[in-house]
């Protein structure tokens, strides 16, 4: 294939008009392709972009981004705050705005977008629609809204990768990335991952599947996520994943929901019809796991919630507070200095939740990795020593009265722990967190954090940085959305292995991860973990 070839298309009439050249190969894809010969920046389109876990990653190793489209109002507006040019120092409208993907067509989209570009098209194509009805979470809170076992079948966001495949087809990207949750391979008796690789196969894509987990990769969470790659056959590349860059040894429970979601993968004997691929494994040379001490030990203590009890509203972004400790550790010298998203020294968004004494009580007593069945228990335990002391003084707290009630409120929070046994957690400072859900939105009892002597859950800047996201990124809107936001996203780390890896299957050399394992030590930060 040459330059040459694109610009004869013209004169091959029906041929061309039939979407074939020649020499069997789709115009379009052979346009996409000389043009990335000649120099020219892949051209992004996030689809399901939230605020742009996935784009960050892709832009970073050397893309461009055209784009995001996104119906949550301010993860839209983060989006357009990261990737584009500000307009009178506002996100541009143009990006900002919400989008509803069911309402705007491929083309007409992608012309709104790229209205003054005039190298107008997309190269790749990434996104994960929304994964409610494919979690086992999502799939009981359907059943118990809609009182019927398969409720979750019928929620219209477990078809939302149809829209995805339809701005496939029409825009004819060069490869694409899908991300959701394991249990897309195991929804409802089916397994969508090979049902949507039939599709893109039946568009000429050749297409792969995973499971792959954020820690492997150096982000400090134990987040697993399914992981479809796919390139066009026109570019002669098979697609392939990532080599992990560190060994994790994770707790046993993973092992056991990775094959509940693979259920269905793994009946299939013959391997035949299945895409999935088993994730690579790391090498000899692959550096241990990043803990949640590596990534945030280094951020200045917050206290003052201790101070401002049962303070309720809005949490604000704009506040800015000064680095007090070096960084100490490969990983924050990565969030402090990652290419074009570094920090000015100053520390954003640093911000976290105002409860009550019954909880700082709880925190402080809590052990690493404790989780609400104990808590809950140890609440009982403190309530009744303070009843009986009540007693003693002459107080009258029989069971079940209104001062027994009151007192126990005092003391013991209300959800039941055999309904909510992953509610409260603490996390452990010397390995990486649990996952990060978008359920951070409305609490964050389950990242307590690792210093009893803060009392506290996690700031939104903390949550960042244990996603990945550096900190020169901005989030839109106050403390509730950027925690939505945040735990939503695919970790920008990962994306950005993803797409080295991606962008190699193309022919073109991405932009490397920053290495500072050479740079000289300082003292690491001391932090008292009680």
């Amino acid at each position: 294939m040459s330059a040459g070839s694109v610009l004869q298309v013209g004169k091959y009439g029906a041929q061309a008009r039939c979407g074939i050249s020649p020499d069997g190969m789709d115009p379009e894809i052979e346009a996409k392709l000389v043009r990335l010969k000649q120099g020219g920046q892949p051209r992004l389109l996030d689809l399901f972009s939230g605020c742009g876990g996935l784009t960050l990653g892709f832009v970073s190793a050397g893309c461009t981004s055209v784009g995001g489209v996104e119906l949550d109002a301010h993860a839209s507006k983060s989006h357009a705050l990261n990737f584009h040019p500000l307009v009178d120092g506002l996100p541009d409208a143009r990006f900002a705005m919400a989008k509803d993907i069911l309402e705007h067509k491929p083309r007409e989209l992608l012309n709104h977008l790229q209205k003054h570009s005039p190298d107008k098209g997309v190269d790749l194509i990434v996104g994960g629609p929304p994964c409610p009805a494919f979690t086992r979470v999502g799939r009981a809170k359907l059943r118990e809204v809609y009182q019927h076992p398969e409720a979750f079948k019928q929620d219209p966001r477990a078809t939302l990768y149809v829209p995805y495949l339809r701005y496939v087809r029409v825009l004819k990207p060069l490869a694409i990335v899908m991300e959701n949750v394991p249990d897309i391979l195991n929804w409802g008796g089916h397994n969508l991952g090979d049902e949507i690789c039939e599709s893109l196969e039946s568009m000429g894509y050749r297409c792969v599947y995973s499971l792959l987990n954020a820690a492997n990769y150096g982000v400090p969470q134990m987040r697993e996520r399914f992981f479809l790659l796919a390139v066009h056959k026109g570019t002669g590349s098979d697609p392939s994943f990532p080599v992990p860059t560190h060994k994790v040894d994770f707790p046993r429970g993973y092992s056991s929901s990775r094959q509940v979601a693979l259920k269905n993968v793994l009946a299939d004997v013959s391997g035949k019809g299945s895409r999935y691929l088993p994730p690579p494994t790391a090498d000899g040379a692959a550096l241990p796991a990043v803990s949640a001490l590596d990534a945030i030990g280094d951020l200045p203590k917050l206290t003052d919630h201790l101070n401002n009890l049962d303070r309720r509203g809005a949490r604000y972004l704009d506040g800015r507070v000064p680095h007090t400790n070096p960084p100490h550790s490969d990983y924050v010298r990565l969030m402090r200095k990652w290419p074009g998203f570094g920090s000015d020294e100053y520390l954003r968004d640093h911000v976290t939740r105002c409860l009550s004494n019954r909880d700082y009580r709880l925190f402080a007593l809590m052990e690493p990795g404790e989780d609400y069945p104990k808590v809950h228990a140890r609440a009982m335990q403190l309530f009744q020593k303070e009843r009986e002391k009540r007693q003693r003084a002459g107080a009258y707290l029989p069971e079940g009265s209104e001062a027994y009630e009151d007192l126990k409120a005092e003391y013991v929070p209300p959800y039941d722990p055999g309904k909510f046994p992953n509610k409260w957690r603490k996390m452990a400072a010397n390995e990486p967190v649990r996952t990060l859900m978008a359920h951070l939105g409305k609490d964050t009892y389950s990242h307590i954090h690792y210093d009893s002597a803060q009392r506290r859950v996690i700031s939104v800047r903390e949550a960042a940085r244990l996603q990945s996201f550096p900190d020169g990124f901005r989030f839109a809107g106050t403390m509730n959305p950027a925690f939505r936001q945040i735990g939503n996203s695919v970790p920008p780390l990962l994306a950005w292995h993803i797409a080295n890896e991606m962008l190699r299957q193309l022919g073109i050399t991405p932009r490397a991860i920053p290495d500072f394992t050479q740079e000289p030590r300082k003292s690491p930060v001391r932090t008292k973990v009680a």
